[in-house]
């Protein structure tokens, strides 16, 4: 989830082409959709973007939150549309760069997409200001971007990576004695250091032990040693958010840690999840016992059932969609808040201005448990000078037990406190 600068891709048009080809595609149903009120109610058309993970190594592929938008629409046509209004989703592959986040919310503009739900980038400033000028939702972005969290256009349904890293400062703050933090040697990377050391000190602790790594590291074992030097023998832990490259350094850690005694790991959801788990091991994988930190319930929580189900059916095998990863949780999450507001409104003809105007009034958004209620009235955002735009500040604790992601905690956590403290002293 951390943020870097790539070259435009020279395959970038091409792929935005092919990606309005696909969205296109999945415009379904002529005349009245099933359950609607003789079709008197006009379509919506919304984009859902995401990186497709084609443009380079180590671009990120979230292709699964586009393909979970299609299966949305379909699942909602079926039965009826979003309070009898047919979804028309168009999705663009915005490659992981600023000119191809750009480009998508260009495409957005030209669309007349009433809002940009439930989508993924890393590059914010080139997109939402755009949104902005024309006046177009974001709703649900995942959260890897700090525009999400300032923009007055954005509505997000999480607390982005700060509070996570809030989040798994409380969590650490639990068990561990001494705690060393892992982290990219960036400007954002100081961020991350500085949420961890305020949430650690407001709970009683020491201030973690700063670890700078570079981003793109193929090995981290000076790191991991430095690590688990600072985090002591016994009761210990080290936690590490290097994105991709979580998983590089915890190969490290491993081949270091039998010498050092009982250290225990940690990171957040979006730098280990559950098929990252799955693939390095299961129940053998590294990453067993380890804590995290996420927005959501665990992913075998019973909340989920009604997400699992619409893929089941309507996803056609599509293998890109896996019920476990939090960017398809995210988009899932977007699209139900859409389809409450639009409900709520209740009118003929959806626009942008509509849907602008009824979130900023403050039409709940009840997610099933996934979220709290979600609002977006001046009264229920954070309004701290850093996140100026987060209503939700609320995380789960998790625990890797026989290579599953468990609840460590049943309860939200509320970090808001922190969050507003780290932001006053940053």
């Amino acid at each position: 989830m951390t943020g870097r600068r790539r070259p435009t891709s020279p395959r970038l048009f091409r792929l935005l082409t092919s990606s309005v080809a696909a969205g296109a595609l999945l415009t379904t149903g002529c005349g009245a959709l099933p359950g609607a009120s003789g079709g008197s109610r006009e379509p919506i058309t919304v984009m859902t973007w995401a990186p497709g993970g084609q443009t380079g190594p180590d671009s990120a592929d979230m292709s699964g939150m586009t393909a979970m938008a299609r299966t949305y629409a379909r699942w909602a046509n079926e039965n009826g549309g979003l309070d009898g209004h047919e979804l028309r989703v168009v999705t663009c592959d915005e490659a992981d760069t600023e000119a191809g986040a750009g480009a998508c919310a260009q495409l957005a503009i030209r669309k007349n997409a009433v809002a940009v739900v439930g989508s993924y980038s890393r590059h914010g400033a080139s997109s939402l200001a755009a949104l902005e000028t024309a006046g177009i939702p974001y709703i649900g972005g995942y959260g890897a971007s700090d525009e999400e969290f300032s923009s007055y256009n954005s509505y997000p349904v999480n607390g982005g990576q700060a509070a996570l890293l809030a989040g798994n400062a409380r969590q650490l703050a639990r068990d561990c004695a001494g705690v060393s933090v892992v982290r990219p040697d960036t400007l954002a990377g100081d961020g991350q250091a500085w949420l961890l050391r305020t949430g650690l000190t407001d709970a009683g602790r020491s201030a973690p032990t700063d670890i700078r790594a570079e981003e793109s590291a193929t090995s981290y074992d000076e790191a991991a040693e430095r690590a688990l030097r600072a985090a002591g023998r016994d009761g210990g832990c080290v936690t590490a958010v290097l994105g991709s490259r979580t998983e590089t350094f915890f190969d490290s850690f491993r081949r270091l840690e039998p010498s050092y005694g009982d250290v225990r790991i940690s990171s957040v959801l979006g730098s280990v999840a559950q098929p990252l788990i799955d693939s390095t091991g299961g129940r053998k994988s590294p990453f067993e016992g380890a804590y995290l930190t996420g927005w959501y319930p665990e992913s075998g929580d019973p909340r989920w059932n009604p997400m699992r189900e619409v893929i089941r059916k309507h996803a056609f095998g599509d293998n890109r969609i896996d019920p476990d990863d939090t960017g398809i949780q995210t988009t899932w999450i977007a699209y139900t808040v859409l389809n409450e507001v639009v409900r709520a409104m209740n009118t003929p003809k959806i626009t942008a201005g509509k849907l602008a105007i009824a979130l900023n009034k403050g039409t709940p958004a009840d997610t099933g448990g996934l979220t709290p209620v979600l609002r977006w009235r001046y009264a229920d955002v954070l309004g701290s000078s850093a996140y100026p735009r987060i209503v939700n500040s609320r995380v789960t604790f998790q625990v890797v037990r026989d290579g599953r992601l468990v609840a460590d905690r049943k309860e939200f956590v509320d970090v808001a406190a922190t969050l507003s403290e780290a932001s006053a002293k940053g």
